[in-house]
């Protein structure tokens, strides 16, 4: 590589309203993908929208263009709903990166610095606000976007994490339900729900509620091809994820729900021990903690952050390369929000999940005990049964996932990236172990007048003495020791599915087990249960204890085919870009992500043109790096 010419940058037209000229010179990228264009195109023209596109899928792009074009045009400023602070830094951070005038309000700003943002705002100087539903519909507020309408410099509307508005959702916030007034008060004034998960009521609920009837919908598919599902049956559950992490993912960034404040810190704790770097997150620490702790995620590389569900929302990270459930979700909703802040980068990543009797009934009882109205608690029900459907399921999980949101596959169609097609289980007929687990449960009832937990039931169906059973004079009933052939964890099984079935419900204080209506059927052999063989019970040892020390640095996936010159060229890359980030106080992946680096790396551009070329370098970006990273390209040439 010769020495570097002084060179003038590549020309660039900043007053552009086309939407592709926008998408290559602003964001560097050369192709809209899938929706993106025609979402873009329509908010060009001013029709509402309603966009339903899976993490990753690009969901900015679609309001971030419109409103560069429409500013330029003369249509004024682009407000954008967000509900976290953390998300409005990132995204604004990313736009001021790529030169476009932007800011947000939120009460991470002082007095001084709201008046400025104000001021910019009034001015026309903004192209993009961003700020929480409850600061967008205080009078003041409103008062300002009076203003700004009446001089027509009210451009757009973007509400991102629509569901949010939905009671119906996973994810209900009360704040969203007063969003209805910007259609009150701003006629003419185009405006797009944008999010990950809908199912049809949240959707209809986000139409109605936002007076979103006319607008046209833009739905991607829900497939995330890249993350692998798998589930597994809960058996000593910290050792499973532990076994998880180790085996696949030493040294990796990722997110571990768990459903308790309280487990959420003894699980930080306990990795921390195993030498792994894990942090917690949930809404009983102090906001400062909180934001440290997300902080530290979104800039450092191989964190673990382990959190309830106050966590995730709007986080950008994407080499999240795993997600991790040490509790059963909701509802299929959650779910699929929460493992799809895996791979947002496109690479393979792993959604996996732990499960088990337990969880099935504290869910339930959850449900049962909540304030709400009975129609709620029965789609809630509804929902919870949808998700035990698919971690019960024997056949693809993904088909099970795609078909809860309406998106069908051919007959026989397999994803080939999750646990049960890449491991078919083993199946057993368990038809007579449910009779009799049934029977069992009608038996014990019937002689003490009230129900038992499935632990005691399991004595009872595999003649285990007990104090209990004896006490209660169980070894006699006719159901003693009938399921003896059949083992501890297959029998937590057969009443796990059948709970999930609907076939047993939990009852009383205590959550005792009793019969379904349904469950006459199925004593009448009238229904066929079929369930998966049980695993082996992972061992009860600690496991192999490892330093985060000893583990060598990763090289990310989108780097691993270079040779070695283009390693050392990454590396250099990779190194330049975290001073960079640390200068700007950004996440890394901001400046430029790990595929743009490992392009670079490849082609090794030797002049501002080529470097151009580059997908994700824009004219910003190429005006404020081009030069150095240049440079350390020809130090690495030089070098070898």
């Amino acid at each position: 590589m010769s020495t570097l010419p002084d060179a003038a940058l590549p020309s660039a037209d900043p007053t552009s309203t086309d939407p592709l000229t926008i998408l290559r010179e602003v964001f560097g990228y050369t192709a809209f993908r899938g929706h993106q264009a025609a979402i873009v195109r329509s908010v060009i023209e001013g029709q509402d929208a309603l966009v339903l596109m899976p993490t990753g899928g690009g969901k900015s792009l679609c309001y971030q263009v419109p409103a560069i074009a429409r500013h330029r045009a003369g249509l004024g400023v682009t407000i954008v709903v967000s509900p976290l602070i953390a998300l409005m830094h990132d995204q604004v951070g990313a736009l001021d990166e790529a030169g476009v005038p932007s800011a947000f309000l939120n009460s991470s700003l002082d007095s001084a610095g709201t008046q400025q943002v104000e001021r910019d705002l009034l001015s026309g100087k903004l192209v993009l606000l961003y700020a929480a539903p409850e600061r967008i519909t205080h009078p003041r507020f409103l008062a300002m976007l009076e203003s700004l309408h009446e001089r027509q410099k009210l451009s757009l509307f973007a509400i991102d994490e629509a569901h949010c508005v939905s009671q119906w959702g996973h994810d209900f916030r009360e704040e969203y339900l007063q969003l209805g007034v910007l259609t009150e008060r701003f006629a003419g004034v185009p405006r797009m729900a944008l999010t990950a998960t809908a199912d049809s009521h949240t959707q209809a609920d986000i139409l109605e509620r936002l007076s979103l009837q006319q607008a046209e919908r833009f739905v991607s598919s829900f497939d995330r091809p890249n993350i692998r599902y798998t589930i597994v049956e809960k058996d000593n559950a910290r050792l499973q994820l532990l076994r998880f992490l180790r085996d696949e993912h030493e040294g990796d960034a990722g997110i571990v729900y768990c459903q308790s404040r309280k487990k959420v810190e003894e699980t930080a704790e306990w990795l921390q021990d195993e030498g792994l770097s894990a942090l917690p997150y949930h809404a009983g620490l102090d906001a400062h903690t909180r934001r440290r702790h997300q902080d530290r995620f979104l800039r450092e590389d191989g964190l673990i952050m382990v959190a309830t569900v106050a966590f995730g929302m709007g986080i950008d990270k994407p080499d999240v390369r795993f997600v991790a459930h040490l509790d059963l979700p909701k509802n299929i909703e959650g779910y699929y929000q929460e493992t799809g802040r895996a791979g947002r980068d496109g690479e393979p990543a792993n959604a996996w999940m732990s499960y088990g009797l337990a969880d099935v009934v504290n869910q339930r009882r959850m449900i049962d005990e909540s304030a709400a109205g009975e129609e709620f608690k029965r789609l809630q029900r509804s929902k919870l049964d949808a998700l035990l459907a698919m971690s019960e399921s024997l056949d693809c999980r993904r088909v099970r996932l795609l078909q809860y949101f309406g998106e069908e596959r051919e007959s026989g169609w397999r994803c080939n990236n999750c646990d049960n097609c890449l491991q078919p289980p083993a199946r057993w007929d368990a038809t007579e172990a449910a009779r009799m687990a049934l029977s069992c449960i009608y038996r014990c009832h019937q002689h003490s007048g009230f129900g038992f937990g499935s632990a005691h039931l399991i004595d009872v169906l595999r003649g285990a003495s007990t104090e209990k059973t004896r006490q209660r004079g169980h070894e006699q009933l006719s159901t003693w020791g009938i399921g003896r052939a059949i083992s501890e964890t297959q029998w937590r099984g057969v009443i796990r599915q059948l709970i999930a079935l609907g076939h047993v419900v939990a009852e009383g204080e205590y959550y005792t087990l009793g019969l379904a209506d349904s469950a006459r059927a199925v004593l009448r052999g009238e229904v066929k249960i079929e369930l998966r063989e049980p695993r082996e019970p992972t061992p009860r040892g600690r496991g192999s204890r490892s330093s985060k020390a000893g583990v060598a640095p990763k090289v990310p996936r989108a780097a691993a085919t270079l040779d070695a010159e283009g390693q050392a060229r990454f590396a250099a890359l990779k190194a330049w870009r975290s001073e960079v980030a640390k200068e700007h106080n950004l996440p890394a992946y901001i400046v430029f992500n790990d595929a743009t680096l490992a392009q670079m790396a490849a082609d090794a551009p030797d002049s501002l043109d080529a470097l151009a070329g580059i997908s994700g370098v824009g004219a910003k970006k190429l005006e404020a790096y081009g030069r150095e990273i240049l440079r350390v390209l020809e130090a690495v040439s030089m070098a070898q």
